[in-house]
C-alpha cells in the first residue's frame, strides 16, 4: 500500500527521530515526542498520526494532558495500540510524576504550603475524583507517613475527625496536614471543605495533636486554608 502518512515517507528533516537528533527533543512536537515512544503504527496511519489519536480524542480537548485521562484498557480499544504499548504509555505517565515529584523533594518544607502544593501536584492534580491525603509529622516536623484516607466526594460524613487521629496517635504524631484535590481545577475551598478543617482542627486541639494545614490541589494552582486565615 503506497500511504503518505507513512513516517519513511516524509522529507529526511521532517521524520522524528531525524529532528531529534539533529535539532534535540525540544523541538518536537507531543505527537512527534509521543510517537517516537510507540515506534510504529498501523498499515494505515504512522506512530505520529496514532499519537494524535491519543492526544487529541474527539471528546476531550487536546494535548499532553489528555495522557493521563487514558486507562490500559481504553487505550487498547485504539487500532494500533496494544497492550505492551498501553503499558509503556501509562509507565510513561507514572515515572513523568516520579520525576516531577523527585524535582520538587529539594525545596520541601512542611511548614511551607508552596513547597508541598508543589510536591504532591502531578500526583493529585490528575485524579479524576477527589483524594484525600493525611500527613503524619513528629516533634521536628518530619514525615512518618503519609496515606490516601478517602476517595470520592469529600465530605464531613465520610471523613471522620476520630479516624484521623487514631492513626496519628498510633503513629505517634504530634501533627498532620490534609491535602486533597479538586478534578474541576479550581483550588477554591468549598464549605464542605471549610467545616471539615475547622472540625479537625477543634478535635485535634482536644487530643493535643495539632492540624498544621488543609492544602487543596488544582490543576497547576493551590489554596492554603493556613495562608487563607481559615485555620
Amino acid at each position: 500500500m503506497n500511504n503518505t502518512n507513512k513516517i519513511k515517507n516524509l522529507p529526511l528533516e521532517e521524520r522524528p527521530y531525524e529532528k531529534c537528533e539533529r535539532f534535540g527533543p525540544a523541538h518536537l512536537t507531543d505527537s512527534e515526542l509521543l510517537g517516537i515512544m510507540l515506534k510504529s503504527g498501523t498499515r494505515e496511519e504512522s506512530a505520529v498520526e496514532l499519537a494524535k489519536k491519543i492526544l487529541y480524542p474527539m471528546s476531550l480537548k487536546g494535548g499532553v494532558l489528555n495522557l493521563h485521562s487514558w486507562s490500559i484498557e481504553q487505550l487498547i480499544t485504539i487500532k494500533g495500540i496494544g497492550r505492551v504499548k498501553a503499558i509503556q504509555i501509562v509507565s510513561l505517565l507514572e515515572l513523568s510524576k516520579r520525576l516531577a515529584k523527585a524535582c520538587a523533594t529539594e525545596g520541601l518544607c512542611f511548614n511551607n504550603p508552596s513547597s508541598i502544593a508543589m510536591y504532591y501536584m502531578e500526583e493529585m492534580r490528575h485524579h479524576k475524583q477527589e483524594v484525600m491525603k493525611l500527613l503524619l509529622l513528629n516533634t521536628k516536623n518530619k514525615l512518618i507517613s503519609e496515606n490516601n484516607i478517602s476517595k470520592g466526594t469529600i465530605n464531613t460524613a465520610i471523613i471522620s475527625p476520630r479516624e484521623l487521629f487514631v492513626e496519628a496517635l498510633q503513629k505517634n504524631a504530634v501533627s498532620i496536614i490534609l491535602i486533597h484535590n479538586h478534578p474541576s481545577g479550581e483550588s477554591t475551598p468549598s464549605k464542605e471543605d471549610i467545616l471539615l478543617t475547622k472540625r479537625v482542627m477543634e478535635a485535634g486541639k482536644i487530643i493535643g495533636i495539632e492540624l498544621l494545614d488543609h492544602i487543596i490541589i488544582g490543576s497547576n494552582c493551590y489554596t492554603s486554608l493556613r495562608e487563607k486565615g481559615l485555620l
